[in-house]
């Protein structure tokens, strides 16, 4: 890290707008994000987070209000606050005559960073094997990993990632969050822009959700949650034959459904759950199993896309 650079907030919005002629992509977003911390931002197509994303890179500038990127104006960024950012677009493209290794030390050189340990950066996204192939032989997924790599480069405190995940298998994207999860730690800022919501629901300390260029929501899953009010799903297992009864006797419940004759579904709130669970306790033997499902995030998305104006 830069130790020329002060300690503060990575990212701070204030009563931010951008305006393309009269129509208005972004309207007063007010957001701070801390350093070291891994927020997502989860919209639908044309909700205002690649405008946001490129307001913060500094590559457009606001119509009105404030933004702030590690302590400053990202339009006319200091170099010292340039090299402390990475970014990782939706659609990675490098001139496919370069090999891996010779991308690195391009952009080694545009960022005015060593490219000492280039390889280890490599061996960190898993192509160490591929430096000295050429970016034509690469695979999206591959060239995905060579973005983040190439947005490591400097070891910024803050990145930007666009969509990243896109293209890699499973296998890959889950190496790709324990990365980002090591590099939170080590204190490196993380903005993620994606709509794989069950796949960043786990990854994120805060989700921040845009409709028609306002933010809507931000908080963590559980904070969301509680503001939605959305029920959770409650299934008891039971002894073979006797979940109607079961189910009669948890009627102060409210929702109550018998699936089978060894199971029954309840729903409930937040604020209920606890005193569920210990009435659920008091039946005995009755129940055998227990399973508490909250919503996912992507019901939780759906509810502030379809009962938020």
């Amino acid at each position: 890290m830069d130790k020329d650079l002060p300690v503060v907030n990575a990212i701070e919005l204030a009563g931010v707008t951008k305006c393309y002629g009269d129509k208005t992509v972004v309207r007063n977003v007010n957001l701070t994000v801390h350093a070291g911390e891994r927020l997502v931002m989860i919209g639908h197509n044309g909700a205002g987070k690649t405008t946001l994303m490129k307001l913060m890179l500094g590559l457009s500038r606001a119509s009105s209000g404030r933004v702030r990127v590690l302590g400053g104006d990202p339009v006319s960024a200091t170099a010292a606050q340039r090299s402390a950012t990475g970014y990782v677009p939706e659609n990675v493209a490098f001139h496919s005559a370069m090999k891996g290794g010779e991308v690195l030390a391009f952009y080694a050189r545009l960022k005015g960073v060593s490219i000492a340990g280039y390889t280890d950066i490599l061996a960190r996204v898993g192509l160490e094997d591929a430096a000295e192939r050429r970016v034509s032989t690469y695979s999206k997924g591959m060239r995905q990993r060579l973005g983040l790599a190439q947005a490591m480069l400097g070891k910024p405190r803050l990145l930007f990632l666009d969509e990243p995940t896109s293209g890699l298998d499973p296998s890959l994207r889950r190496q790709f969050y324990e990365l980002i999860d090591t590099l939170s730690r080590s204190g490196t800022t993380s903005l993620i822009s994606s709509h794989s919501l069950n796949e960043v629901e786990a990854r994120a300390d805060r989700i921040a959700i845009l409709k028609k260029g306002v933010l809507v929501a931000c908080g963590t899953v559980a904070g969301l949650l509680q503001q939605t009010g959305l029920p959770i799903s409650v299934r008891l297992h039971t002894k073979p034959g006797i979940a109607s009864e079961l189910a009669g006797r948890l009627s102060f419940a409210g929702e109550v459904h018998k699936v089978n004759d060894h199971s029954v579904d309840l729903f409930c709130f937040e604020s209920s759950k606890m005193e569920i669970i210990h009435r659920v306790s008091a039946l005995g033997d009755m129940v055998e199993d227990m399973d508490i499902t909250p919503p996912r995030l992507d019901e939780i998305y759906n509810h502030y896309m379809e009962n938020v104006q």
